[in-house]
């Protein structure tokens, strides 16, 4: 039977096609012999085949005697597990074998080897005296292996094991032999390894016989003929000071230094330059000024002319150079070490000429690399220069330098001076609005990795900018705070844009530092509506659920009821009832912040019923995620008040156990039901085991309350006065009121005053919870608010700990405007009632499209809002 002419068609194969012609067969069979001959044969298999009775010992032992090098590899490898199951025998059977090996295996088992033998040292298999008895002399053996990385390996090795082994084992063992070892007649790198070795020693022993047996020694290896050996030797030096003490640091070590500092080769005068730089607070003042300072002038003055490595290790160094140094410079010479500063942080920068990478020569080239790393280590000292030269100068002294690293042309400077940017604000203090235009430029900056650095302290520096600076003319600072809007939006848009998206995620975690910088308006208005837009269209579930999470916070501080409202509404539409299931478990998410942030009462108000309502959802993940909140939700109930929404639950907690068909779902429910069952209800009178949950519960419901006033307070303010009390008015009471007032602890929320009391008396008590209020803000955002960039907690709010001491310096200004229960409807004032939001319902007999359901577009779908209804 032959095919159809269409299916003929489809068949055939087009020209490109590897098994269109024979000469491509003939091809692959080609590439197939290699590989035949690469197997085993029959005799190397039965080579490489072990019998499987014998046990781990007899095993390695015959590997070690009759198998290949990557069989005595292996063995060497598990050699910590063969002493932690067997030590004895290992002993006395394997490590032999090993010695045997190690003399003519290669360079991989001996990088094996000394990494085995300091694991088995580190995890103590067998005591010290019986390491230093069988390992000891192996290592010793292996330490002048011709190849460097082994020979490194090895030495790595014998130094952990120094400072376990006893003082007469190392003297006998190591010190003894040392001797013979450090002579010009032995090979350089055996006097290398000797150098590092006496570095180690100093540790071990007292001051006396370091000078009579350590000491001579040094002075003979810094006087070597190679400059490989000087210059490792004068780097242990510091060690080597701080085994001896100051006094013989000063008659021995110091005079080494100074004669190193003016030898011929140029790692030799570095060395000496570091080290004295790591030394100086061992010298006293008369030794900084006669001897070190005179060496770090001549040595900054060449360093110009050397090899531009030295400069790179001046840069570096520069900053602790200047602390180190500082109160004996005269003003000469503080200007002279400044003004060299100034020029390191522009060195390369003036030979830019915008030439073609391509043409530039590659000795040009390596210079221009050293010339940035030159001003990155000068972006690295910045913080300590403005030590150096005190803060009230920076205007004058080191603004126009920070400009200049702010701008470098280069990632890795720019990179830098972000990541010192916090430090440089706490540093200037009452003078940090100097810096705000070079904030904007780095949140700005066309690299996402100087954005990264920078948002890591974000939060803080711009908390700094915010409270920081009273003292200064207010009128410098406002200039640049416009700016900062814009910029954050455009950081925003631009890791958004980009495939970091953990850079994205993080810059959303900190954005939720804002209410305390910016008004709820602002907020409002430039960032809430892209929080929704990124929970609804991002492909990536740690960005949704940062904005999620940031949107919450939000909410929780925003001061407008109507917003509030919107926001909520636009919550339950568009991703409780939207179309896309993926936009239902963002709900979910949500849903799960919203219990953590805000009161018991604000989400029974609220979401309690969307919420419970996704267990009729036509998407199994979608019920699949309620089941593991429903704990959660339950835990937000407390009896008798909310006795109709616990009946509403577990009627769909029935439903879902009789009618759920998906296996996976029905597993995870069942579950639930026993921990739903399980759970001790919280109930309106205080529990002695709830106390400390219900009381932070109803401090959150208080400072609602309380926040509802301020909104109130302001209204009636706009009416007398006609004009708006603006956020910056608040902020400013909040940081006049420092302490916030004590809270009972018998949790009565009686807010408004009884109908016989005077206008008078009620504008006072009106006050004083506005004041109160304000201060339970400032408390919690100047000191907690970067708590809440933090991941979700199990057992309490983020930003708590669960004790009851705490709680004053606690702030869960939740928002909300009639979003508490019965229990409390009766102390809240009539004036303050609003018409509440009515509760939105998703309703089981609407009937859905399981496609639509199902899919991850981002339309909301359409529902009636029905009004909540008060009993079941």
């Amino acid at each position: 039977m032959h095919p159809p002419p269409a299916a003929a068609a489809a068949m055939d194969f087009s020209q490109n096609s590897l098994f269109g012609y024979m000469e491509d067969l003939q091809e692959l069979t080609i590439i197939e012999r290699p590989v035949r001959r690469s197997l085993k044969t029959p005799e190397e298999i039965e080579r490489l085949t072990v019998d499987e009775d014998l046990t781990d010992i007899e095993r390695a032992v015959y590997l070690l005697s009759a198998g290949q090098d990557i069989q005595g590899t292996s063995v060497i490898a598990n050699l910590p597990i063969l002493m932690r199951q067997n030590p004895a025998e290992t002993l006395r059977r394997v490590l032999p074998k090993v010695r045997e090996v190690l003399h003519v295996g290669g360079v991989e088992m001996q990088l094996t080897a000394a990494g085995s033998f300091l694991t088995i040292l580190q995890e103590e298999s067998v005591s010290i005296q019986a390491y230093a008895h069988s390992f000891l002399q192996i290592i010793l053996l292996h330490l002048e292996h011709r190849d460097a990385g082994v020979s490194n390996a090895w030495l790595e090795t014998l130094l952990s094991v120094i400072e376990a082994l006893p003082k007469e084992t190392v003297r006998h063992e190591i010190l003894n032999p040392l001797v013979s070892k450090a002579q010009l007649s032995q090979t350089v790198q055996s006097r290398l390894v000797s150098c590092r070795i006496l570095g180690k020693l100093t540790n071990k022993f007292d001051a006396h016989t370091i000078k009579r047996e350590i000491l001579p020694l040094v002075k003979s290896l810094c006087q070597d003929v190679e400059y490989e050996v000087r210059s490792c030797m004068c780097r242990q030096l510091e060690n080597i000071a701080q085994g001896i003490g100051t006094e013989l640091t000063k008659s021995v070590v110091l005079p080494e230094l100074i004669e190193l500092s003016r030898d011929e080769g140029s790692s030799v005068r570095l060395a000496a330059f570091e080290t004295l730089v790591n030394l100086l607070d061992i010298f006293d003042t008369d030794d900084r000024s006669q001897t070190v300072l005179p060496l770090v002038k001549s040595f900054c003055e060449k360093s110009f002319k050397a090899d531009e490595s030295i400069l790179i290790s001046l840069s570096f160094h520069l900053g602790k150079l200047c602390h180190g140094l500082y109160g004996i410079f005269t003003p000469d010479q503080h200007l002279r070490f400044l003004e060299f500063y100034k020029k390191l942080c522009t060195l390369g920068l003036q030979q830019e000429n915008g030439h073609n990478e391509n043409q530039i020569p590659p000795q040009i080239l390596e210079q221009e690399k050293k010339y940035i790393s030159v001003r990155k280590n000068c972006a690295y000292n910045f913080p300590a220069m403005i030590v150096f030269v005190d803060p009230k100068n920076f205007h004058m002294e080191l603004y126009s330098t920070f400009f200049c690293l702010c701008h470098d042309p280069e990632v890795p400077v720019r990179h830098t001076i972000a990541i010192c940017f916090y430090e440089v604000s706490k540093l200037l203090n009452s003078g940090v609005y100097l810096i705000h235009k070079e904030l904007m430029t780095l949140l700005q900056d066309e690299s996402l990795e100087v954005l990264d650095a920078l948002i890591d302290h974000l939060p803080e520096i711009l908390e700094l900018m915010s409270t920081c600076g009273e003292s200064s003319v207010q009128e410098n600072k406002l200039p640049a705070l416009p700016d900062l809007i814009p910029a954050l939006t455009a950081a925003e848009q631009r890791a958004a844009a980009s495939l970091k998206w953990r850079t994205h995620e993080k810059l959303l975690q900190k954005f939720s530092c804002l209410p305390h910088i910016i008004s709820s308006d602002q907020i409002y208005y430039r960032f809430l509506q892209r929080m929704f837009t990124i929970m609804m269209t991002n492909n990536v579930l740690p960005v949704q659920k940062a904005a999620s999470r940031t949107l919450c916070i939000f909410l929780r501080y925003n001061r407008k009821q109507e917003q509030r409202h919107e926001v909520i509404q636009k919550l339950i539409e568009q991703l409780g009832q939207g179309k896309s299931y993926w936009n239902r478990l963002r709900f979910l998410d949500t849903c799960e912040f919203i219990i953590e942030m805000f009161s018991k009462s604000f989400f029974c108000k609220y979401f309690f019923l969307p919420t419970i309502e996704l267990t009729h959802d036509p998407v199994a993940n979608v019920r699949m995620k309620l089941c593991y909140l429903l704990p959660k939700v339950k835990s937000t109930l407390t009896i008798p008040a909310d006795k109709h929404l616990l009946q509403q639950l577990e009627m769909c907690v029935r439903k879902l156990l009789c009618q759920e068909k998906d296996k996976d779902v029905l597993a995870i429910i069942k579950r639930t039901v026993l921990e739903l069952d399980r759970m001790e209800m919280s109930m309106d009178a205080f529990q002695k085991k709830f106390y400390e949950k219900d009381l932070m519960d109803q401090e959150k419901e208080r400072e609602e309350l309380l926040l509802l006033e301020m909104e109130q307070l302001e209204k009636e303010k706009q009416q007398n006065d006609g004009r708006p009390l603006s956020d910056k008015i608040f902020e400013k009471k909040r940081k006049e009121t420092k302490t916030p007032t004590p809270l009972p602890k018998s949790i009565p929320v009686s807010v408004s005053g009884s109908s016989s009391a005077t206008p008078s008396t009620s504008k006072e008590i009106k006050k004083s919870k506005l004041i109160r209020s304000q201060s339970f803000n400032n408390q919690a955002f100047h000191a907690k608010y970067g708590n809440l960039d933090k991941g979700t907690s199990k057992s309490s709010t983020p930003g708590y700990t669960p004790s009851v001491s705490g709680l004053a310096k606690t702030s869960m200004i939740s928002l909300t405007d009639e979003s508490f229960r019965t229990r409390n409807a009766s102390s809240v004032p009539t004036s303050y009632s609003n018409t509440p939001l009515p509760s939105t319902s998703r309703g089981i007999s609407n009937s859905v499209d399981p496609k639509n359901s199902g899919s991850k577009d981002s339309q909301p779908r359409k529902a009636t809002l029905k009004s909540r209804k008060s009993n079941p």
